[in-house]
């Protein structure tokens, strides 16, 4: 008789997988940490970014750390909990039937559940060319280059004796009406006409130009025609010349080429600048085409993944995607309604897509996602911004000018993480009030152009 009996296996929790700490991941794991799973969080940096306020780092209004955060102490309480591991790392591949990620360094990571909430990035319409040329963005690295080009280009202006030459590197042009390039041809502004002056002896900050360049018919499209309206003459009070209805046709190290829809006789135009900065189009992260690979999702034309009413991927109820990459729609009382790539709808998702998963662990139904869209805000320069918000038992709410710069100012100081951060920036947005000047302008090396950029 056999008196040994063998030992059943340990118990295991599920295995719950994470891509990416933006604004839905965050939500995300937050929830989850409090639940009997093992979580996994992969990002490629070890910082939380709060998007929103990412030009104000390029325009060097604050600095870095004032708008971001390291993941591990952001998750600190939740990674005492003693079911959290975070991970630098980069995703290079989803393999969904495998139930595995690979990553940059080539280990295998395996998943039971997985949250996709990888972001977007830059999209050239096709002429990734640009790129070099134009740059986007999106990430830290993205904001330093940028703040490099922007005092780089005054610097390359002072050392031209040629007054035609030193113009091209006083011109800016920004491509792209929406809120980030709204944004940033506001600040330059500011920079040229406020904190730059009596700075150099050869040229004058302030013959500076700035030329926002939007394709369609209105900045802002996302709000209100009035607001819209609104916001192009307060650009145009600060200085910035709006050109609206017409597409860019080439970039070059000198400057950009449009065509003019309401003067198509006059054929290409062309605008002399050394920096230009691109704000036009988002694409979502080539993580979606391995979801299309290897789990039959289906991409937008945005390469954004089509998602079940639950946020799931079709045929995958253990793979979810949110924030940026998901093609995602609201179901609320009436006809389903596509999900803005903004960062409230991020969080919702994010909180949407832990829920489900914890149901479906209960054995409970997933339920559908709802987007509560609580408004839009866009800053436009000193003193000026445009709002509009859903009010319960009102309705829509709209104003522009002082005083809707000053909720866009607290409601983003609301919702930055950390009450550190959030001091800082009162202080830096203070002090920049009242003196004009911006501290965070030290740059490490002129990052104006390519090594082999014509000079």
């Amino acid at each position: 008789m056999n008196n040994h009996t063998s030992a059943s296996p340990a118990p295991t929790r599920p295995r719950v997988v994470l891509i990416g700490c933006g604004f839905g991941g965050l939500e995300a794991v937050r929830l989850l940490s409090s639940a009997p799973v093992d979580i996994t969080l992969v990002d490629r940096t070890n910082h939380h970014l709060f998007q929103p306020l990412l030009y104000q780092v390029a325009t060097a209004n604050v600095s870095a750390p004032a708008v971001s955060g390291p993941i591990r102490h952001i998750l600190r309480r939740e990674m005492r909990r003693g079911n959290l591991t975070v991970l630098q790392a980069e995703v290079t591949r989803i393999d969904a039937t495998r139930r595995e990620l690979l990553l940059d360094q080539g280990q295998a990571l395996p998943y039971d559940h997985l949250i996709v909430a990888a972001g977007a990035t830059h999209s050239y319409f096709g002429h990734d060319e640009w790129q070099p040329v134009a740059p986007g963005l999106k990430t830290l690295a993205d904001a330093f280059n940028i703040r490099a080009r922007i005092i780089g280009a005054f610097e390359r202006a002072e050392l031209c004796a040629d007054t035609a030459q030193a113009q091209q590197w006083l011109n800016f042009v920004v491509i792209g009406g929406g809120p980030t390039g709204v944004e940033l041809a506001g600040a330059l502004v500011e920079i040229a006409r406020h904190t730059l002056p009596d700075e150099f002896r050869r040229i004058d900050s302030r013959r500076a130009r700035v030329v926002l360049v939007e394709g369609s018919d209105r900045v802002l499209g996302a709000f209100h025609p009035r607001l819209s309206e609104s916001a192009r003459r307060q650009l145009e009070k600060l200085g910035v010349e709006v050109r609206t209805g017409c597409r860019v046709t080439g970039i070059d190290h000198h400057g950009v080429t449009y065509h003019d829809a309401a003067h198509p006789e006059q054929g290409d135009q062309r605008i002399e600048a050394r920096t230009v900065l691109w704000g036009a189009g988002v694409a979502a992260s080539p993580l979606g085409r391995s979801l299309a690979e290897t789990a039959g999702a289906t991409l937008d034309r945005a390469g954004r993944v089509v998602v079940e009413a639950d946020l799931t991927v079709p045929g995958h109820p253990e793979i979810s995607v949110i924030g940026d990459l998901a093609a995602a729609k609201s179901h609320g009382k009436s006809d389903p309604k596509p999900v803005p790539g903004v960062s409230p709808a991020a969080k919702q998702m994010g909180r949407l897509a832990a829920r489900n998963l914890l149901r479906r662990l209960r054995g409970e139904p997933a339920v559908a996602f709802r987007y509560l869209d609580y408004g839009s805000l866009a800053t436009i320069g000193r003193k000026s911004a445009v709002v509009q918000l859903e009010v319960p038992a009102i309705g829509e709410v709209k104003w522009g000018g002082y005083f809707a710069w000053l909720f866009w100012l607290f409601a983003h100081v609301y919702f930055l993480i950390g009450f550190r951060n959030r001091l800082i920036v009162l202080f830096d947005w203070a002090w920049s009030y009242w003196t004009f000047e911006r501290h965070a302008r030290v740059v490490a090396e002129s990052a104006q152009e390519p090594k082999d950029a014509p000079a």
